[in-house]
């Protein structure tokens, strides 16, 4: 059950990401702004139809797949739920429900049949084609079910709004601290979705009928906001300050490297209220102060409901949505103070409690502890995702013990066959922040918002076996050259036309820290990259982005095509060697196809890496536009 619920936060995400741009268009359009009407009903075009998006967004997070027949099968099996119902019984009005329980069904139905093989006669009904067809008749039934038994339901939902809604302070207050306590197991969206889109009711200028708090606030609902108004203190202020106090708390020789990571998470919780990677610091350390926090949160939200402060967000409660929406918010200036008192509030509590506790917050751990945690060079490489994807795998005990990877906003979400197996140290000396077993199959690793690249990575992995990244067999941990001369200005020449550019200022940062090795980046202009050496090829990578060259000095070099070119999968890449083969200065490698990568990919800048030096410098000779064949290109001293 607590998996089931967990699918539907994690499925709810995508539909609530199109929140901000509906609340955009709302605003900039009122009178108050720029007086657009168009834009307004563009906006609520959106709102109004949550329930519809609920069903497409949720069938396509179920299927094993997000395929785009099971979010059509969920829109029509909303369509013909609520038709249905409405035939039978028209003051019935499920509102949201209707899309969770519309996508639900059409993605589980998606699951089981969309292989199905019919008869010859029918096979053009088969397969994914055969899935709106058995969703509309499931929904036929429901229909016939709900039409005469939800309107005693509708009224039990209807009168447990109302009680919250009037409970007054105590109301907020629990809904302010369940919101933040359900965060590490991810039910939270669970109840947002009841408070957000279904509580309550008002009728706009346009006379429609809208619901929840979200919707009600951004139509002009004076008595919404009061269970929105209460987060902006804690995520403008509150949260920063416990950054404040983990910076002040931490060693003093830690404080220059974990300073600029608080003011990265510090900033984005002020700007837009993204909380999670301030949370996480601290959520797995001490419950405890977790549970302050949620508190913490529920008193917020009280005292904001006693000074009859009313805001709301169509995203969350950052300086952005605060401003956006403040000619429609009631008394916001009290939640600045508010907000001034909760920051102080927050950074003693948090102070006494770290030390105190002695809680290994960043920049506190102990020095066995950095050690362990380090990511060595051999952890990353030319795409960053890739490699991390393989040891994240590993560290969950292989591709036999993961039966399925789905994500959130922040954190991968696990069915493994032995949550047991899984080594949290080892999944956080790659980059992760924390791991939850929510049951003995039932994981959830917190990696950050860039969650969805890593995710897809791995699933890639998974269904080849996730072999060895090829770049690692050329890590300098592996294997180290000394290198006793020079390169001879002719032993190495420009494998492709183009800019040369330093290494620090290639777009990605793996290579721009030098976590691969030294080298230099390239933005091409031609469209074959040939060998720049005389050596043997020794890695090529399956996604034919990347290759790894061994010169006959035993000297290793990377060329990497791109960035995070591997999620082409080997789409705008032609390989002209094979692993092993001997080659030439001047022997054609990749023929690449620039035109897509650029497209498809986020750059097309190409770092040249030499991956086992060891005390020597790569110095540039030369930069800007080169001709392909350019020889004196780089010197080692």
């Amino acid at each position: 059950m607590l998996n089931f619920l967990q699918k539907i936060g994690k499925s709810l995400m995508f539909p609530i990401a199109t929140l901000p741009a509906a609340a955009l268009l709302v605003r900039i359009g009122y009178e108050d702004m720029l007086d657009i009407p168009f834009m307004t009903a563009a906006g609520n075009g959106i709102l109004s139809n949550l329930a519809l998006i609920f069903a497409i967004g949720i069938a396509m997070g179920f299927a094993h797949d997000n395929s785009g027949a099971a979010a059509m099968s969920g829109a029509i099996g909303y369509l013909v739920l609520t038709s249905g119902i409405t035939a039978i019984n028209d003051s019935i009005s499920m509102g949201v429900f209707a899309g969770i329980i519309a996508g639900v069904v059409a993605g589980l139905l998606y699951n089981r049949f969309y292989a199905i093989k019919l008869p010859d006669w029918l096979a053009f009904f088969g397969g994914k084609r055969f899935v709106p067809i058995i969703t509309s008749a499931a929904m036929v039934l429901l229909a016939a079910l709900f039409g005469y038994t939800w309107a005693p339901v509708q009224s039990g939902i209807d009168a447990i709004g109302e009680w919250i809604l009037n409970a007054g302070a105590i109301g907020v207050g629990a809904y302010g601290f369940f919101n933040r306590l359900l965060i590490p197991v991810g039910l939270h969206h669970v109840i947002n979705t009841m408070i957000w889109f279904d509580f309550g009711t008002f009728i706009n200028a346009q006379g429609e009928t809208v619901r929840g708090e979200i919707n009600r606030f951004l139509n002009g609902d004076p008595n919404a906001g009061a269970f929105l108004a209460g987060f902006f203190p804690v995520m403008m202020f509150g949260l920063p300050a416990a950054c404040l106090a983990m910076y002040v708390t931490a060693k003093k020789e830690r404080k220059a490297a974990v300073g600029g990571f608080f003011i990265s998470i510090a900033l984005t919780a002020f700007l837009t209220g993204v909380t999670e990677p301030i949370e996480f610091t601290f959520m797995f350390l001490s419950p405890l102060l977790y549970v302050v926090h949620a508190l913490l949160t529920g008193a917020s939200m009280m005292i904001a409901f006693a000074f009859d402060a009313k805001h709301g967000f169509g995203f969350s409660a950052g300086v952005i949505d605060f401003i956006l929406n403040y000619n429609l918010a009631q008394n916001p200036i009290t939640l600045i103070f508010i907000g001034l008192g909760m920051g102080a509030v927050y950074f003693i509590i948090f102070y006494f409690l770290i030390i105190k506790l002695d809680l290994k917050t960043p920049g506190r751990e102990d020095e066995s502890e950095l050690a362990e945690n380090n990511v060595s060079s051999s952890a990353a490489s030319g795409d960053g995702y890739d490699v991390r994807a393989y040891h994240t795998i590993e560290a969950l005990g292989g591709t036999e013990n993961i039966q399925s990877i789905d994500y959130c906003t922040t954190r991968l979400r696990l069915q493994v066959q032995n949550a047991d197996l899984a080594d949290e140290k080892a999944l956080k000396r790659h980059g992760a922040r924390g791991m939850m077993r929510i049951s003995k199959t039932n994981l959830q690793v917190i990696i950050g918002t860039n969650v969805e690249f890593l995710a897809d990575a791995m699933k890639t992995r998974v269904q080849n076996g996730n072999p060895e990244p090829a770049a690692l067999s050329s890590a300098p941990a592996e294997k180290t050259v000394s290198i006793a001369k020079q390169l001879d200005e002719d032993e190495f020449m420009m494998p492709i036309e183009g800019k040369i550019i330093p290494l620090d200022q290639v777009p990605d940062e793996v290579f721009a820290q030098g976590m691969m090795g030294q080298g230099f980046g390239i933005e091409p202009s031609g469209d074959t990259f040939v060998s720049p050496v005389n050596g043997k090829v020794i890695s090529l990578f399956p996604t034919k982005h990347a290759i790894g060259i061994e010169t006959d000095t035993g000297i290793e070099l990377l060329i990497h095509i791109g960035l995070d070119t591997v999620k082409l999968e080997g789409q705008g890449f032609e390989t002209l060697v094979k692993e092993g083969q001997l080659v030439q200065q001047g022997t054609p490698l990749i023929k690449v196809d620039l035109a897509y990568i650029k497209e498809h990919a986020p750059s097309i800048v190409t770092p040249v890496i030499f991956t086992n030096l060891v005390q020597e410098k790569v110095h540039l000779l030369k930069t800007d536009q080169q001709p392909l064949g350019q020889t004196a290109i780089v010197t080692f001293k």
